[in-house]
């Protein structure tokens, strides 16, 4: 990967977060820290522009940047036109990204994008008389609130080092305004030593104020405490009070030492920090330990200690441990890899648990105590590097999610819709092939939602229902899967439109009575659609089968449910990984097969007196429960099954849970459990329904994997396998 490639990765990542930032500054105008979050996207991705000769997007850039400056000082406000005109600049600014030379269309896209947002700065923002200069007030506003942090994003790499926390206690003579000594330009300029590369917070104190009758307004009665986040050194920071250090009260303490904590910010209570600063004693804070209370109300009441040196040493119990956990996060190293290198790792990881299973074997025969012993720290070396290279493909899912809240938004103003996404889970990890193959059949599924599934405000308020419609996105971990759903609290679907429309399509016959869920999962079939109308989201009826031809791919299964009137559930369960799994490894005739362990509840034996008292019906008690089950010999017609007079004294079945419905399947010895390098069937077998895949055991022969779910709806559907 060249340089170029490296920035351009890097910002489609900053343009994933500034799109972020601007669909929670839509609900939440007024958070200040989103703001900055989408003002440094823009002025990394304009700085880097720059420096890798991509000109024209710097200088696209350069504009969207100078007016969130305008909305961080106050002269702009925040409004939906800005955000879609920003969301929209965002998508300019990847095309830029793939175009690095002159192109007449994006220049003539860059000129209406920029015009639209030179038309709405002229028109909102705030003359700059009554603001006033736009430093001033911020400097101003950062002194006059009593905790104020100024830049608070945490130091780049090349300075994160050099960053040094201060404690500063500033005692003003009483004589200071009467002498010309005003405190506030000293303020400030503390305050801009930490707007440059860190952070800091001023705490006004003022505990011993007269009454208004004897106040004299030519006199000095407050103190302020600051804790300043700097690249300055101590000695910069005693500059500033020069003039006054003769008459002040000045103490500069620093609170880290040589860069690194001189405490553990979780280990420094109030009490410790109030000793510190000297406005309690040690007696003071073991008294109001052994009280059942929080230490700062009780020294309030009972120690007199005042409100606003409590508040200022909570400030800096609070600002010690946001710059530990910054500084923590610089020391985490991360390196970006290739997909392609990571998917190397995972096949030589695969043929290497393939020859731990040859050595497996070759111990086994051959019983040399040296070679067996070796074995055993081959195979937990192996088993420890497998799991560590799937470590690396897991990803949250939530790195899916992301993206479905911009298409949210811009279907729902499309559709004149009210509609909200809500997401639960996004921690979840899957693996990262699972997460790029899912990305397509979870747009369709949303744009389903909110085209047939969600109704207009109208139709939502005169059915007693609230006009903005919310669709449901979780992702659990479940019985060593992953679930995924996506829930709409919509109309739900009309199964009698299904059933007349499958009628049609000849796909059932009139008289035939399938279940609502059987009905449900019809829409699920090529072409089938019961929308009346065509619009450009949906309603031809192509994409859902592709979605679930999708799903499957990923050895994984989709079904849908649905309440009329309330809505409706699709729900998808996927397998953590596609690479390697843990699997039960049984043997049926001479041939070798593999259940998913995550599958299976237990193995018991059946005895040909059980079959024989159950008159021949594929039915095996397990603890005062009939469980079904198949006997695989049939099923696959193995060498040997031809049929037998009577059956063979003792079977193994082993019993597998599949959501809520327990299955058995019959097999005549279980060998054990076994690492299952996932390999493809290839074009001829690929088809072959209760198969997902085969793997290559320790002797070199091939087993087949079993998909457990197929096997039993194939059971369930024909019913010559099961009597």
């Amino acid at each position: 990967m060249n340089i170029e490639d490296t920035f351009r990765e890097e910002a489609d990542e900053l343009l994933i977060d500034l799109e972020a930032a601007m669909l929670e500054l839509e609900e939440q105008p007024g958070d200040a820290d989103c703001v900055d979050r989408a003002f440094r996207a823009m002025h990394t991705i304009k700085g880097s522009g720059s420096m890798f000769g991509f000109d024209k997007l710097a200088s696209f850039t350069h504009h969207l940047e100078n007016a969130f400056d305008l909305i961080r000082g106050g002269d702009l406000t925040i409004s939906k036109e800005l955000i879609s005109i920003t969301l929209d600049s965002g998508d300019h600014i990847r095309d830029l990204l793939e175009d690095k030379e002159s192109n007449s269309e994006l220049d003539g896209e860059s000129s209406q994008l920029l015009e639209r947002l030179s038309l709405l700065v002229d028109n909102c923002v705030v003359d700059s008389s009554v603001v006033g200069s736009r430093d001033e007030q911020n400097t101003d506003a950062a002194i006059a609130t009593t905790t104020t942090s100024n830049n608070e994003s945490s130091p780049d790499e090349t300075t994160a080092h050099k960053t040094q926390t201060f404690r500063i206690r500033i005692n003003p003579d009483e004589d200071a305004f009467a002498s010309g000594m005003d405190p506030l330009p000293v303020l400030r300029e503390l305050v801009t030593m930490g707007a440059a590369i860190g952070s800091c917070h001023v705490t006004t104190i003022a505990c011993d104020l007269p009454t208004l009758t004897e106040m004299n307004p030519e006199k000095c009665y407050l103190m302020w405490d600051l804790i300043l986040t700097t690249d300055e050194n101590i000695k910069t920071i005693e500059d500033v009070f020069i003039f006054v250090q003769d008459d002040w009260e000045i103490n500069i303490e620093q609170v880290d030492k040589s860069g690194h904590w001189s405490d553990t910010p979780e280990e420094k209570q109030l009490g410790e920090i109030l000793i510190e600063k000297g406005d309690a004693t040690a007696d003071q804070i073991q008294q109001a330990q052994v009280q059942q209370k929080k230490i700062g109300e009780i020294l309030t009441a009972s120690e007199n200690i005042p409100e606003d040196k409590i508040k200022s040493a909570l400030d800096e119990q609070k600002v010690v441990k946001k710059v530990h956990k910054q500084r923590k996060a610089k020391e985490t190293v991360n390196v970006k890899v290739p997909a392609e290198k990571l998917d190397v790792l995972m096949d030589l990881v695969g043929e290497l648990v393939i020859a731990q299973a040859r050595l497996n074997q070759t111990a086994s025969d051959l019983l040399d105590p040296a070679l067996v012993s070796i074995t055993e720290d081959m195979e937990r070396l192996t088993t420890e590097l497998r799991d560590n290279t799937l470590g690396l493909r897991m990803l949250p899912i939530g790195t899916t999610f992301g993206r479905f809240r911009r298409l949210v938004r811009d279907l729902s103003n499309d559709l004149g819709k009210k509609i909200e996404l809500v997401t639960e889970g996004a921690e979840t990890e899957l693996d990262k092939t699972v997460i790029d193959k899912l990305g397509d059949p979870l747009v369709h599924l949303i744009r389903n939602s909110i085209d047939h599934g969600i109704e207009t405000p109208e139709v939502r308020k005169a059915a007693g229902k609230s006009e903005k419609g919310t669709v449901l996105l979780t992702a659990v971990h479940s019985e060593g899967n992953v679930v995924v759903t996506i829930k709409d609290d919509g109309g739900g679907l009309d199964a009698e439109a299904i059933r007349l429309k499958a009628i049609e399509r000849g796909v059932i016959t009139e008289d035939s009575t399938p279940t609502p869920q059987e009905l449900y999962n019809l829409i699920f079939d090529a072409g089938f659609s019961t929308a009346k109308v065509v619009s450009n989201v949906s309603g031809r009826g192509v994409g859902m089968d592709v979605v679930k031809r999708s799903i499957e791919s990923l050895r994984g299964k989709v079904s849908i449910d649905s309440t009329p009137g309330q809505g409706s559930t699709v729900t998808i369960v996927l397998p953590l990984t596609l690479a390697i799994i843990e699997g039960l490894l049984i043997g049926v005739a001479d041939e070798y097969y593999v259940i998913p362990l995550s599958m299976v509840e237990e193995c018991i034996e059946l005895t040909s007196e059980e079959v024989v008292q159950s008159k021949g019906n594929r039915l095996v008690e397990v603890r005062g429960e009939l469980v079904p089950y198949l006997r695989l010999k049939e099923c696959f017609a193995n060498k040997g099954s031809e049929p037998e007079i009577e059956p063979p004294e003792i079977e193994q079945v082993i019993i597998v849970r599949d959501g809520d419905t327990r299955f058995g399947f019959t097999a005549d010895e279980v060998v054990g459990q076994h690492q299952t390098v996932i390999k493809g069937l290839g074009k001829m077998y690929e088809r072959v329904k209760g198969l997902s895949g085969a793997t290559i055991l320790g002797d070199g022969s091939v087993a087949l994997i079993l998909d457990a779910p197929a096997l039993i709806q194939l059971a369930v559907h024909d019913n010559s396998v099961m009597h």
